[in-house]
């Protein structure tokens, strides 16, 4: 995982890799756990915090996440996005400051802008009262100088929904009823404090249990590993981890494709706009926040995770299903008990490394001649790829797509936007695609390399694989053993819950 906060990613990584082991090793037991604590913070100087006693409290935060449980045992959480408190306490608490630009000018704009009494002059400048500011920003607009600077905390800034906020004790909470589970707070917090639980312990318990375990990789996965790193190569690696099997979710891309188109052409029909169903941080936008249109503009297909699953265990009705990709919102999707035979457990790449760095086995270059999905799948996983794909399909059931209007919206502000006009009859469109990432999938949070490294690699193993048309290739599966639409009413008015 390559971000701007290198150190963080690495503390996680280690601490996980040890949970793997001691899993696999039959160990994992508060005494084994306890001695992880102190191999990070061995004291009596602390490493990287104020003291080792806070060190050892983030890390054994950190040890429960990694085994998929709340980081703070005092505040139980459903939410697979949570906070570890006691890492969350250096941000500063107020929104506004005033910088040493100021000129204390004899006007003092600012404080007549003031109408909470939250400006009072200092010694050389003037000073905010955070007690008293309502962060309403008069007193920024009012200052001739621009001495008052509006500072959001990074977690807050990323989240696309307003669904953070703070203690009296200024530390970061997250609102159950708006958080969509996207994960872009996660490594826009300078401090490593907002996690989500890992269920790697629960993967490695299933395939020592004997139970036939396959994963299932996100068509972004190619070019996370590098250009000579390709499904085959992954396929590879898990099965020596002891997974039974990997399938491409790039082949749900194309189920999914498929779906949706007959639900596109009969929308068309009725002159009804429909939004994508692929990105479940995007359906929680629509289900959270915009619940009207959720009902009537969403696609009722499934996503591509779940479709793949669904055709697994339509094959095996005791097969243990483990999504592999970038994105944290799949752990929510997975989490939501009213979605039927999706996967039982979402794992990032960087998760996945941890859990094969724990075995010491490497990703290595294979002969690549693996692939279950069309071109169009594999291509799910960029902005455009999923529409792009819808409209194969039509074209490839002899419909005319001649100026039918799309809107690609990557990213939370693009996609809250679209919804917005949505919902206030003013989209001109005739469908929309919906992903909160920015880019799509490859831009996902937990992406395992800078994007401009993936696409770079992608374009090399994507220009490998053969142009087989969609439903020429759906052929070979047994799609009406399963479904593939959602599970009706029951499902929209459920949240994501935890395990």
């Amino acid at each position: 995982m390559i971000t701007n906060d290198k150190g963080i990613v690495e503390l996680k990584h280690f601490i996980l890799r040890e949970v793997c082991r001691l899993a696999w090793n039959g160990k994992l037991s508060p005494e084994e756990t306890e001695k992880i604590v102190y191999s990070v913070s061995p004291g009596p100087k602390p490493q990287y915090r104020c003291c080792v006693y806070k060190e050892r409290e983030i890390v054994r935060g950190r040890i429960r996440l990694a085994m998929g449980q709340d980081p703070d045992p005092g505040h139980p959480a459903s939410n697979v996005v949570s906070v570890i408190s006691a890492a969350c306490d250096d941000c500063p608490i107020q929104n506004y400051f005033v910088s040493d630009i100021c000129r204390f000018c004899l006007g003092k704009a600012c404080l007549n802008a003031c109408r909470f009494d939250a400006i009072t002059p200092g010694d050389t400048k003037m000073r905010i009262d955070p007690a008293k500011c309502k962060s309403c920003g008069m007193c920024a607009k009012a200052c001739p100088f621009g001495a008052i600077i509006h500072q959001e905390r990074p977690c807050r800034k990323a989240c696309p929904v307003d669904a953070i906020f703070y203690d009296e004790a200024g530390i970061c909470c997250i609102d159950e009823n708006k958080c969509i589970h996207c994960g872009h707070c996660i490594h826009s917090c300078p401090f490593g404090a907002i996690g989500s639980k890992i269920y790697a312990v629960e993967v490695i318990r299933a395939i020592l249990s004997g139970k036939r375990v396959i994963a299932m990789c996100a068509p972004a996965t190619e070019g996370q590993f590098g250009k000579d790193i390709g499904m085959a190569a992954i396929r590879s690696a898990l099965k020596k981890a002891g997974f039974a099997d990997m399938a491409e979710v790039g082949l749900g891309g194309d189920m999914t494709a498929a779906s949706e188109a007959l639900e596109w052409i009969e929308a068309r029909k009725e002159g009804r706009i429909m939004t994508t169903s692929c990105c479940p941080a995007f359906i929680s936008m629509m289900r959270h926040h915009f619940p009207k249109q959720y009902e009537e503009n969403k696609s009722d297909t499934v996503s591509p995770m779940v479709a793949v699953s669904r055709y697994l265990k339509a094959l095996d009705p005791d097969c243990v299903t483990v999504f592999i990709g970038p994105c944290i919102a799949k752990k929510g999707e997975t989490l939501n008990p009213y979605i039927k035979d999706s996967a039982d457990y979402a794992l990032t790449y960087g998760e996945i490394v941890a859990l094969l760095d724990s075995r010491d086995i490497t990703i290595e270059p294979v002969e690549e001649t693996y692939q279950e999905a069309s071109l169009f799948g594999k291509q799910f996983a960029g902005s455009g790829g999923v529409a792009n794909a819808v409209l194969e399909v039509m074209r490839e059931m002899g419909e005319d797509t001649a100026g039918i209007r799309l809107m690609t919206c990557a990213g939370g502000d693009e996609c809250r936007k679209a919804l917005m006009l949505l919902k206030a009859g003013k989209l001109d469109t005739d469908f929309v695609e919906g992903m909160i990432c920015p880019g799509g999938c490859v831009g996902g949070p937990s992406k395992h390399r800078a994007e401009n490294e993936v696409l770079r690699a992608r374009s090399d193993l994507l220009g490998k694989a053969d142009d087989r048309k969609i439903l020429d290739n759906l052929k070979q599966y047994p799609m009406d053993r399963f479904s593939m639409r959602r599970d009706g009413k029951a499902e929209n008015d459920q949240a994501e819950s935890g395990r």
